[in-house]
């Protein structure tokens, strides 16, 4: 039958006319092994059809080209058309633990070495920006939240700062203090899960059990006070949700305690140990020079020495009125990243203290009933939701903030025609938006300078002249998040 049935094909393909080539380009019936790659051709390699003139070693070898699509054909054929025949092409993630987050990896190594590496980013794509402009100004706080998830508070507060300058609105002195308050807590924790993740990779797994030790206390706290462990939406417009429960405060000065010594015993694991300096100390060099040049900005770029933080050069939300030092070092390398990020943990605790010292009393939620959020949020036995005075202020006492409740909630506020530009220091570095209005009440566009898009053009020139067991340190020091990344 099978006999039969190759007969029946080769009688079907015997008359079918073969077009013919295009000048430069190999014909349909040149085997493989034959056909010449140029550089910068990767698009002229024969169609797929051509394959069964492979041996089967070559196909063995080919095979992920059929399969992988997208680029693949494009990165293999460059490498071919190099000649050089020690020069490998390897796929590291983007299901890779060490990339943090679906980030792929094009890496080009001789033996060890490697010559080249390219970051693939869109695995974790959501649309988020996209998605913005059909939600109300507040809806829209639910989504940025997404974005970087390892610091929620610093998207949403960002963001909100783009719509109260553009509704040329303040928030209350005691919700800009506590914006700070858990925007500090928050690069404490985004700092820790650093850390832990890194030390994870670099072997130091007793560093990755107490950077989360630690960071679930922060995550408790702020459970406390938002009702959610991540992505919060907490930053409302002109305001926050809600206060500080019952007992916060004392839970916060206990927690910065306790961590100041936990931060001792991080140095005396890791600041003089000779694998950890082996691993890191000199690994992932990028000058300082080529670091402004890439726009690259947070601990990164303090890491070189310039001593540069939007917390102390563009102050907001009251940070001109505490006092904390940016910390900086010289090495531009893995271990530079890691004094700047223990250094800046220390220093947000101290700005937590002066915050719980000088905290001032008043609303949290700006009284302009056209603009605030009408929801008067407390905790109860059940949970976060509407306090039961509010509940019964709208359903039993007055019609007309029943109205009010329900079209602020489903139409929302109109913000005046204009665009801004707002930047926070996060974690990461600048974490930019532009906002633009068209005076209706939905944002007519949100763009988002997110510092880890930006910062991961620092893979590439890291990771040139590394072995591969280095890539990994070289790629955590930017501390990507890839839910800012692909927003």
């Amino acid at each position: 039958m099978s006999e039969i049935l190759r007969d029946h094909a080769d009688e079907a393909t015997r008359d079918v006319p073969q077009e013919a080539p295009e000048p430069g380009r190999p014909s349909t019936s040149q085997p493989v092994d034959q056909a010449v790659v140029r550089p910068g051709e990767a698009l002229d390699l024969p169609p797929a059809a051509a394959a069964e003139h492979v041996t089967l070693n070559q196909r063995r070898a080919r095979q992920v080209v059929a399969m992988g699509g997208g680029d693949w054909a494009e990165v293999t054929a460059r490498a071919d058309a190099e000649g050089d025949d020690d020069l490998m092409v390897i796929n590291m993630g983007p299901q890779h633990p060490a990339t943090h987050g679906v980030l792929r990896l094009v890496v080009e190594l001789r033996g060890e070495e490697v010559v080249k590496l390219e970051p693939v980013i869109g695995y974790l794509h959501t649309g988020i920006e996209k998605s913005i402009e059909f939600r109300t100004w507040v809806q829209g706080v639910t989504f940025v939240t997404r974005m970087d998830y390892l610091s929620p508070i610093f998207n949403e507060t960002a963001y909100c700062l783009a719509v109260e300058k553009l509704l040329g609105v303040e928030p209350p002195r005691r919700a800009r203090a506590l914006r700070v308050l858990l925007m500090e807590l928050n690069r404490v924790a985004s700092h820790l899960v650093w850390l832990a993740t890194t030390g994870l990779e670099l072997g130091a797994l007793s560093v990755m059990l107490y950077g989360f030790r630690e960071r679930e206390e922060i995550l408790d706290i702020l459970e406390d006070v938002t009702g959610l462990r991540m992505n919060h939406a907490w930053v409302r417009p002109a305001g926050v949700v809600q206060d500080l429960p019952d007992g916060t405060e004392d839970k916060i000065r206990r927690f910065v305690r306790d961590m100041r010594a936990k931060a001792d015993e991080y140095e005396t694991l890791l600041t003089n140990n000779p694998i950890w300096l082996e691993r890191t100390r000199g690994i992932g060099h990028l000058s300082q020079d080529r670091l402004i040049e890439l726009g690259v900005t947070g601990p990164m770029l303090r890491a070189s020495g310039l001593a540069h933080d939007l917390r102390k050069a563009e102050p907001y939300s009251g940070y001109e009125q505490y006092d904390f030092e940016v910390p900086t070092a010289t090495g531009s390398d893995v271990y530079a990243r890691y004094q700047v990020r223990l250094a800046e943990m220390r220093q947000s605790l101290r700005i937590v203290e002066q915050v719980l010292d000088s905290l001032p009393g008043g609303p949290v939620m700006i009284e302009d009933p056209k603009v605030g959020w009408p929801a008067r949020l407390a905790l109860g036995p059940d949970g976060l939701g509407n306090s039961p005075a509010h509940v019964n202020h709208i359903m039993g006492e007055s019609m007309e903030a029943l109205i009010h409740h329900f079209k602020m909630v489903t139409e929302g506020f109109k913000v005046p025609a204009g665009e801004v530009y707002v930047t926070v220091e996060s974690p990461r570095g600048e974490l930019g938006y532009h906002v633009v209005s068209d005076g209706s009440n939905l944002p007519y566009r949100v763009h988002v300078r997110d510092p880890s898009f930006v910062n991961l053009q620092t893979g590439g020139p890291m990771a040139e002249g590394l072995l591969v067991a280095d890539v990994i340190a070289a790629m955590s020091s930017i501390d990507p998040v890839l839910g800012g990344v692909d927003r």
